[in-house]
């Protein structure tokens, strides 16, 4: 299907070096260059993900596979063609320069799938650059088993009459290979896209796609991965001194172990403190490129606090930026098989013990609920926690029902032996309306690395009521009273009020996966 030309006009820069890209983004005046030497440019309109406008065409190779509904929305192939047409001749008679990256996602040779992403804006090649594993033998046979083409330029004014959502549109076709980006700048869609195209591809090998960060000991064994939502902790807690990063998003497990996706990482800056995250603070230098930050723009210093462009402010940068990863260890970004999995929730109402051991079981239920809660400040009118559940810690992303996800997580834990733990980061005696205090970082730092080197191996435990989770008796350097909830709760009567109120949410959550995951209820909240 790919026949994409050029006119002759066109200069077409394959896999440019950084300091050219430098250039062109110069010359196009798509950004401007930061006090630190990092890249700053805006995505325009949109400074997120547009998840309402993510379609997999409807087709013969991979519609029996993909779990249709709100993340894989169907498409006819119809829309698909008239849309790729568009975008093709486009391409045709633009003047502009065409910027192409040429790499791979997944840093195990047995499984890395080689991509091409191919766009008109300087800045869009950058961001793949970084977030990619670039391709330094720079094969002239380089054949790539994925491609998006990005017409970010493009809208399609049909959208009503095609029944999508917007003019907007990102649009995947496995079957040939290929997606198409229109209407949105913002870079999150092509390595967001991607992702979704390992979750869909990897698991039918019986390599299970994660949306996880991990790490390993000085020794560069003992694996641990750490999953968790948005406000958990993920990148803070794997983000440790004593242990090389791995990664900090996206992981593949295969028969050789564990594996980054990509080469880089995409980190958020709002309210970038140097002091308490300077690994991400220090990464931001030549080769790092800055999303709808705020600068002053007689000097290019940049004002982490304002909000006014968005939230959502970010940075991705090589992993050779982070001065203790495997990249910077001259070493490839994958280790062994994982023997500790942490799975980590921010519970804002102060039911869920802030460390538990979990069985085979209920790892499953609580991997295909992948619960944490909002709290008030964090969305306009939320005023009280709300539950969220995001299946395998990475809802948006899935292209298979998480059952298969799970299934696959629970068969390489018994074939590896991993001890898996349940950490909350949360509120401990009451949510954050009643006056309670957030489990400090200390003590969750004290469990981590408690859980990490194999402190809890003899310790007893003692089974919580309402969820039926292990908790340990006993935890080096924490206050015992904390480790059970319930004895955190002046009133004991309001602890089993939001202790029932929660439990009933995970229980109604669980319902929308249907019959294929009756089987674990029972290892989910025991009333």
């Amino acid at each position: 299907m790919m026949n994409l030309e050029f006119k002759n006009k066109n200069k077409v820069f394959i896999n440019p070096p950084i300091q050219v890209i430098y250039e062109e983004i110069l010359r196009k005046r798509e950004g401007v260059i930061g006090k630190s030497g990092a890249m700053m440019i805006d995505t325009g309109e949109f400074t997120g993900r547009s998840p309402n406008d993510k379609y997999f065409v409807e087709e013969s190779f991979s519609k029996d596979n993909l779990w249709w509904g709100p993340v894989s929305k169907k498409i006819n192939t119809k829309i698909f063609n008239k849309l790729y047409n568009k975008v093709i001749n486009y391409y045709k008679n633009d003047d502009n320069n065409v910027y192409i990256f040429e790499g791979f996602a997944g840093s195990d040779d047995e499984y890395k799938l080689p991509i091409r992403v191919v766009a008109k804006k300087a800045w869009q090649y950058f961001f793949c650059r970084n977030m990619f594993i670039n391709n330094d033998k720079k094969s002239k046979s380089f054949q790539p088993q994925f491609t998006i083409i990005n017409a970010s330029d493009i809208i399609n004014e049909d959208f009503i009459k095609d029944e999508m959502n917007s003019e907007v549109f990102i649009i995947f076709n496995l079957k040939e290979k290929i997606a198409i980006v229109g209407g949105t700048e913002y870079g999150g869609e092509m390595k967001k896209g991607i992702f979704s195209v390992l979750h869909y591809l990897l698991p039918l090998e019986g390599v299970l796609s994660m949306h996880c960060s991990a790490n390993v000991d000085k020794n560069f064994n003992n694996t641990a991965l750490f999953f968790g939502l948005s406000g958990t902790g993920k990148t803070t807690l794997s983000t440790d001194p004593k242990r090389p990063l791995i990664g900090d998003d996206e992981h593949g497990w295969s028969k050789n172990g564990i594996f980054n996706f990509e080469g880089g990482c995409y980190a958020k800056t709002i309210k970038l403190d140097k002091k308490a995250e300077p690994d991400i603070y220090n990464a931001i230098k030549f080769g790092a490129l800055l999303e709808n930050v705020v600068y002053n723009s007689k000097n290019r210093e940049i004002n982490f606090d304002d909000n006014s462009k968005t939230e959502n402010t970010r940075v991705s940068y090589p992993l050779s930026h982070i001065k203790n990863s495997l990249i910077s260890f001259n070493k490839d970004s994958k280790a062994g098989h994982p023997n500790k999995i942490i799975f980590l929730t921010c519970d804002a109402y102060g039911v869920l013990p802030p460390i538990s051991k979990l069985n085979n079981e209920q790892t499953m239920y609580h991997f295909i609920s992948g619960y944490t809660a909002k709290v008030a400040g964090t969305e306009r009118g939320i005023s009280e926690p709300v539950a969220t559940f995001s299946p395998c810690y990475g809802g948006p992303f899935l292209t298979l029902h998480p059952l298969i996800y799970a299934e696959l997580l629970n068969k390489k834990i018994k074939e590896h032996n991993v001890e898996v733990f349940l950490v909350n980061t949360g509120w401990i005696g009451g949510n954050p309306n009643s006056g309670a205090n957030r489990i400090s970082i200390k003590n969750t730092r004290l469990m981590i690395n408690a859980i990490l080197e194999g402190l809890l191996d003899n310790t007893y435990y003692t089974k919580e009521k309402y969820f039926g989770l292990s908790i340990p008796d006993y935890v080096k350097g924490v206050n015992k009273k904390i480790l059970n909830p319930i004895n955190a709760w002046k009133n004991k009567q309001d602890y089993d009020k939001e202790a029932r109120k929660l439990a009933y949410q995970f229980r109604e959550n669980f319902k929308i996966y249907g019959k294929e995951v009756e089987y674990l209820i029972n290892s989910g909240p025991l009333i």
